[in-house]
């Protein structure tokens, strides 16, 4: 029988008869302790189950149960098995679709004639029990697929049947835990008992293979920890989500409208939330201009030749809007700014001293998102791209990343973002342009992280079609992540438009492409900013930062002139003269977030003051009207003073 040498990574190896499995091998090369703990491991680099018989020679590395691996395979096994306490209560009136782990959790969708609420989580959770204090192993099964589409069928469930029909290979792999297969890639937990902490979370809508047109599923959420303390944590942290929830605090503070007469994915902005976005715009604009940044605006709409020429067609034409006929020449709006910027580029000639040329828009584009996909402010079909692009000599990118990189880092910290997570996202399996711009693109990305002092993680394939990119993934108070800044070197599109400069040496070049966005798009951006703060902004950024409130009708007048000196002095304050008792109108103030009170009686009128009182509630000396302005505008300045 052949031999095979196996070893830990980073520790010992041994001989092995080959088709020993990976249990056994762990047996002999691990300590007691970690072995306890392993609930897969990484064989050559790819995953696989302990039951699995190793052939060849190798390394491997246990994969430990509350790693960050472990979990979602955890987490898979857990969606498995609630997928199998699922047809054990219900039978064959549910059908199985897909029910893979994501982040935090997992899911399954089901078909059924009724669909399931909550009020089925109680007996859903006790079969789940059930099947875990069975012990039931798990066990993996290689199947030829079309004897594989033969036992779906039997069985009722068309959903894998078309997943089956759909894959190339002629072999595919199964799993089944006692009367329950899935068709899955694995890897899964030995048995069922490996599973101890688990919770079903919420149930929702969701259309087979996220097409309108298909058959709607039923989704059940859940969760799955190793220990009942970090599913208490979490619990607590989905209930302060609920909390934060920017689509529900929009409509509390009178940030934003989504109306159905407009459509979904439209964002209305109201008086409100335009002022937060004015907010944002300007200190975008402000330090863009301290960056020898140039400001551009384009139109919304072009030429479907544009997007032939850019290749957009061909890489993103199901995210883009049917054409309209202009003059009998097709139009499409715009999915992307670049190809505006280079527009301009190409309108006049250019030498090589001019460069590096840096050019920013707060573009607004439009992009076909499925009904649903939508999620508030997160996911539109119209967003404000806070983009820019920079073209340069390829003696010059370097300095471009780490000046986009510093100026990135900056407006994040001036957020209140300190927190972020860096990823290099690298050639997609679908792409333009030669292998070599691709290798010097991702180069010159990589070496600007690592001279910049960057921790970053590689994302295999996930970069754009005509680049690689960086993305930094920022972390809020709750510490989940949301994607905003990318930075993408482009060497494809100059190409394809006939970009060129006259270089020193009088001849023509080409130059290199630089796409960034900092916040993203400004919607997502204030979607991540509401619930990064709970709706309660920081001073320099609240869209009111005070509210006038009057004690009786005698102040109304002085509670004017007090409103339109403030206004004047560029405190963003309103008033609330109704007639209502302070209590009452403090109370809304608070529920409003509004950082400042001014409370407003007969003796403030007389001495020509205000009284101060913070949203938590503390009192400040009375003060004049002007100390208060200049009180507030200092505290703005400093809080924006981030260097």
């Amino acid at each position: 029988m052949k031999e095979i040498t196996v070893s830990i990574q980073d520790g010992d190896k041994a001989t092995f008869a080959g088709g020993t499995t990976v249990a056994e091998i762990l047996r002999e090369l691990v300590s007691n302790k970690q072995r306890k703990q392993a609930i897969a491991v990484l064989y050559n680099g790819t995953p696989v189950d302990l039951s699995t018989t190793l052939q060849e020679d190798g390394v491997v590395k246990p994969i430990v149960i509350n790693s960050e691996q472990g979990l979602d395979i955890l987490r898979h096994s857990t969606a498995h098995t609630m997928a199998h306490a699922v047809k054990e209560l219900f039978g064959e009136e549910v059908k199985v679709a897909i029910g893979p782990a994501i982040e935090d959790g997992y899911y399954y969708d089901f078909d059924r004639e009724t669909a399931f609420t909550p009020d089925d989580f109680q007996a859903i959770e006790a079969k789940m029990a059930e099947i875990v204090k069975r012990r039931q192993p798990v066990e993996r099964l290689e199947m030829a697929k079309t004897e594989a589409i033969a036992l779906f069928a039997g069985k009722g469930e068309k959903y894998k049947v078309e997943l089956l029909e759909e894959m190339d290979a002629d072999t595919v792999s199964l799993y089944r835990q006692g009367e329950f297969i899935d068709l899955c890639r694995g890897p899964h937990i030995p048995d069922t008992s490996w599973i101890k902490v688990y919770k079903l979370l919420r149930v929702a809508g969701s259309y087979w293979r996220g097409d309108e047109k298909r058959e709607m599923l039923t989704r059940l959420y859940g969760t799955a920890f190793v220990d009942k303390k970090e599913l208490k944590k979490y619990l607590h942290q989905l209930e302060e989500a609920k909390k934060r929830d920017h689509r529900k605090l929009g409509k509390e503070l009178g940030l934003f409208t989504i109306a159905d007469e407009i459509g979904p994915g439209l964002i209305l902005w109201q008086p409100k939330g335009s002022m937060l976005r004015k907010l944002l715009e300007d200190y975008w604009k402000e330090e863009h201009y301290r960056h020898d940044y140039q400001l551009l605006y384009t139109p919304h709409i072009a030429r479907q030749d544009l997007w032939k020429t850019s290749g957009h067609l061909d890489f993103y034409g199901e995210n883009m809007y049917s054409p309209m006929a202009i003059d009998e020449v097709e139009y499409q709006l715009k999915p992307m700014n670049c190809p505006f910027h280079i527009g301009v580029y190409n309108s006049s000639p250019h030498s090589y001293r001019e460069f590096p040329i840096r050019w920013c828009e707060l573009g607004t584009v439009y992009r076909y998102e499925r009904t649903g996909a939508l999620h508030g402010l997160m996911r539109v079909r119209g967003f404000t791209q806070d983009d820019a692009h920079i073209f340069c000599r390829p003696d010059q990118l370097e300095e471009e990343i780490f000046n986009i990189i510093d100026l990135n880092l900056r407006i994040l910290k001036t957020f209140g973002f300190d927190s972020y997570d860096v990823y290099l996202s690298t050639r997609p399996d679908k792409y333009v342009g030669s292998d070599e711009h691709w290798e010097l693109s991702t180069l010159a990305l990589k070496q600007a992280m690592e001279k910049k002092g960057l921790a970053y993680e590689v994302d295999p394939g996930e970069g754009v079609f005509y680049g690689p990119k960086i993305d930094i993934k920022i972390k809020d108070q709750l510490g989940r992540s949301w994607q905003c800044s990318t930075i993408q070197v482009d060497f494809n599109l100059p190409e394809r438009f006939e970009m060129s400069y006259t270089g020193e040496d009088g001849g023509k070049h080409q130059p290199i492409m630089i796409h960034r966005a900092l916040m993203g798009s400004l919607e997502r951006f204030i979607g991540v900013l509401i619930e990064h703060y709970a709706g309660s902004f920081p001073l320099w950024l609240a869209p009111e930062q005070a509210r006038i409130l009057n004690i009786t009708d005698d102040q109304a007048d002085y509670c004017l002139g007090v409103y339109s000196e403030l206004r004047k002095a560029g405190v963003r304050i309103e008033k609330d003269l109704r007639n209502e008792k302070l209590n009452y109108k403090i109370r809304e103030a608070q529920l409003m977030k509004v950082p400042y009170r001014l409370i407003i009686g007969d003796r403030e009128k007389a001495d020509g003051l205000v009284t101060v009182r913070k949203k938590n509630g503390e009192n400040l000396p009375p003060m004049t009207p002007q100390a208060f302005a200049e009180m507030v505008n200092k505290e703005c300045a400093e809080a924006m003073a981030i260097e």
